[in-house]
């Protein structure tokens, strides 16, 4: 859908843009389920978000429903280190990790902060932010307060 929204922006007709299309799918240029899978990896690697905004940002993208709950299957099967996969919790310790590691990354700047409570405040809205659902931004940021240096 990526492809084809950026030919046809691009002045091309829309007989030559499904033609191209084609020929990028027999070649194996476009797959997506690789891109799917490589984006979830990638946001989890440099912008942790949650399952939610996950999935709206392959959706929007033109990914299809299917190929998006598929990649987040995956994601939490990675996350379970050995969990069954139809386990319902594997989607969640995904989402856990994440949260974990985006507060890991922005602990200096949070650490800064003096009060205890606007601290917690801030962490919960740097994860609602990305996309986190209140139960996983709520345990995360009890964690976090928990390995906190005491004040």
């Amino acid at each position: 859908a990526e492809v084809r929204r950026h030919l046809a922006h691009a002045g091309y007709r829309a007989d030559l843009v499904e033609e191209a299309l084609v020929r990028l799918l027999q070649l194996g240029y476009l797959d997506d389920e690789a891109f799917a899978r490589s984006w979830v990896a990638s946001r989890d690697r440099a912008h942790p978000r949650g399952e939610r905004a996950l999935r709206t940002e392959l959706l929007r993208k033109g990914v299809p429903r299917d190929v998006v709950d598929a990649a987040i299957v995956d994601r939490g099967r990675a996350a379970a280190d050995g969990a069954r996969v139809d386990d319902p919790d594997t989607t969640a310790d995904a989402d856990d990790r994440a949260a974990d590691g985006l507060l890991a990354r922005r602990r200096a700047g949070l650490e800064r902060i003096v009060d205890p409570r606007r601290r917690r405040q801030r962490a919960y809205a740097l994860l609602a932010r990305s996309g986190f659902d209140p139960q996983t931004a709520a345990s995360a940021v009890e964690r976090f307060t928990r390995a906190a240096p005491a004040d």
